[in-house]
């Protein structure tokens, strides 16, 4: 969009309209993600904000959806958004103009704020991430609200105290008190910071020591899960089965970011095999006679035809027939012995509803899973998204009910432990959903958006 259809929109409202006008700051895909549910369930409220928006990562594909406009320069950076990952991602992004891009961001933000204010109109900004939308927001002069989604007391804590940690270094993240740094906390604690969400209780209860607007309104991760299909659907081909004993079904997570999905992929397929070979023991939990059904979640910007590939190396074969109903009639069905796996880009809640289990390289999509209160077993990649540092300050934020293990073959056993303890199941299940929260947060934080903002 240019300069000059900005004007045109900006001018369009009136200097006497009382409507809030409100810009929203996100970093990254999975913030985008975030924004636009609460973004949707403002749409919904009696007087919703004008909205306009800038993804300060990427080029932010999920606000288009809503057609909602941009106001400055967008650029994919080299890295995806994983700089805090690896230093060496950060000089590429360097190289790649990122400072250059960051300048004139924040001159975006300001001229925004400036046109709003000349014309009359209350403005407003919702920074969705970590510290960095919540620094341009503190320095844009507008009133702003926060929706913390990189940090959670989990990382450094549980109910019960401090979590212990290997190394002096990482007690740094808790230096001061809380997994928020002073200087975060500063901007949080600002009068013109109006409400700050964080994404878990635990993490409200610890803001809220300090003079933070900090509201408990739940996790937007957790929204728009519901799948499409339900209940769940199984069937047999051959239709004089009186009974089918129900398949035991293993969400497979190989993350969104390319290439590295692939490689995530390979890796998950190798704790597939050892699975399926301990599967053929007489087992009282892994038999014979029950049959294994993989769903593989995959991404719509990934190419099934690089999965697949890897599956027929591994002897899979396609096949006709399902042993479940998937809303996506582009489901790629595979069959190896009495097990089958299914490629779906069409059926993200479905996969992550259905399965018992996971086996996940992924870091949105295992969140999610988790918090549907089911176990996930994970295996650090090679980065630079799901490398080990990743994996293992996810261990700490989702506790026990995702397991790290360093080799794929050792999922078997994991799985097959996890099925012999009903009650460490319940644990997980219930300690998935304290840390995740229950459905519903984006209207609740839309709701109080208007009010505090408003």
């Amino acid at each position: 969009m240019n300069d000059a259809s900005r004007s045109s929109l900006a001018s369009n409202t009136p200097a006497t309209t009382s409507r809030l006008q409100l810009l929203v700051l996100s970093n990254g895909h999975g913030e985008d993600i975030i924004a636009v549910r609460i973004l949707q369930e403002l749409q919904q409220q009696l007087n919703p904000p004008d909205i306009f928006a800038l993804p300060l990562v990427g080029e932010g594909h999920a606000y288009q959806q809503l057609h909602i406009p941009c106001i400055g320069s967008v650029r994919t950076m080299p890295s995806g958004g994983f700089i805090y990952m690896d230093g060496r991602e950060l000089i590429r992004d360097v190289r790649g103009g990122l400072l250059q891009l960051t300048f004139s961001q924040i001159k975006a933000i300001r001229r925004w704020v400036s046109s709003q204010k000349r014309l009359g109109n209350k403005r407003a900004i919702l920074a969705v991430g970590d510290i960095v939308p919540l620094l341009f927001a503190t320095l844009s002069g507008a009133n702003y609200a926060f929706v913390g989604t990189a940090k959670s007391e989990y990382y450094v804590r549980n109910e019960v105290g401090l979590l212990p940690r290997k190394s002096k270094a990482a007690r740094w993240e808790n230096f001061s008190g809380s997994i928020y740094h002073p200087w975060e906390r500063w901007l949080m604690s600002r009068r013109r910071c109006r409400a700050v969400f964080p994404r878990d209780s635990l993490t409200t209860e610890i803001l809220k020591q300090w003079s933070i607007p900090a509201f408990d309104l739940g996790n937007p991760m957790m929204d728009g899960l519901k799948p499409t299909v339900s209940p769940q659907q199984f069937y047999s081909a051959d239709v004089q089965q009186q009974e089918l004993a129900r398949p035991l079904v293993i969400t497979l997570l190989p993350g969104s970011r390319a290439p590295e999905a692939y490689t995530n992929w390979k890796v998950i397929m190798l704790a597939v095999s050892a699975l399926m070979a301990s599967f053929q023991e007489q087992d009282a939990i892994f038999h014979t006679s029950r049959s294994l059904v993989f769903l593989g979640a995959i991404a719509p910007g990934l190419d099934c035809n690089i999965l697949s590939q890897t599956l027929r190396s591994q002897s899979w074969q396609l096949h006709s027939e399902s042993p479940i109903l998937l809303p996506d009639p582009n489901t790629l069905i595979f069959k190896q012995r009495n097990a089958y796996l299914l490629l779906t880009q069409q059926a993200y809640n479905e996969c992550l509803h259905w399965g018992d289990v996971a086996i996940a390289m992924a870091g949105t999509a295992t969140e999610q899973f988790v918090g549907l209160g089911k176990p996930a077993i994970a295996i650090p990649g090679d980065g630079p998204q799901y490398n080990p540092a990743f994996a293992e300050a996810q261990s700490r934020l989702l506790g026990s009910s995702l397991i790290l293990v360093e080799q794929p073959i050792e999922v078997a056993n994991v799985m097959r432990s996890l099925f012999k303890e009903p009650d460490s199941l319940q644990i997980i299940a219930e300690n998935g959903m304290r840390r995740m929260g229950k459905p519903g947060a984006a209207r609740r934080i839309a709701e109080c958006l208007l009010e505090r903002l408003g």
